[in-house]
């Protein structure tokens, strides 16, 4: 499981590269279910940085708030690259942040499909110039999905946030 000073260390040093950038940030989430946007609010000040959080649970809201195209989660499953990528595009668009972060999964204990188990999660992270995706399958129960997707998308979205 995550540690609760693994989570906070990595939030400061998002904290601290978006400050010192003049970024905002969104999270676009459904497995997550607003795990990030929690995470990244429990710092007091993150309004300096933080703009909104978009919970896409279905795949209608993913369509309705994200302006995702339905026929790619038709084509692709709601799990995969092409939405992931939907979902970040939205993201930065719908809330005009600098950075944002998107992530899908499946954290159990249902939902498996074959070649999609359990824990497989994408997440996608970037800004408007740059988008990046990449599919993790984290361990355990769906706490620790969730947990580990979480500290996943707050690490990519700091490597960002550093970058020159």
């Amino acid at each position: 499981m995550i540690s609760h000073t693994e989570l906070e260390t990595e939030l400061r040093g998002l904290s601290a590269a978006l400050r010192a950038r003049g970024w905002r940030m969104a999270t676009a989430e459904s497995c997550t279910g607003g795990l990030i946007a929690a995470a990244c609010t429990s710092l007091a000040g993150s309004s300096d940085w933080f703009e909104r959080g978009f919970v896409t649970y279905s795949n209608q809201a993913k369509v309705e708030m994200l302006g995702v195209d339905e026929r790619l989660i038709e084509a692709h499953g709601a799990v995969s690259e092409p939405v992931v990528l939907g979902m970040l595009q939205g993201a930065l668009v719908r809330a005009a942040v600098d950075v944002a972060v998107a992530v899908t999964g499946i954290a159990g204990p249902g939902g498996a499909v074959p070649g999609k188990p359990v824990g497989t999660v994408w997440l996608g992270w970037g800004t408007p110039g740059a988008l990046h995706a990449e599919c993790l399958l984290l361990p355990g129960d769906r706490a620790a999905v969730r947990a580990g997707s979480v500290l996943a998308a707050l690490q990519r979205l700091s490597a960002v946030a550093r970058t020159p």
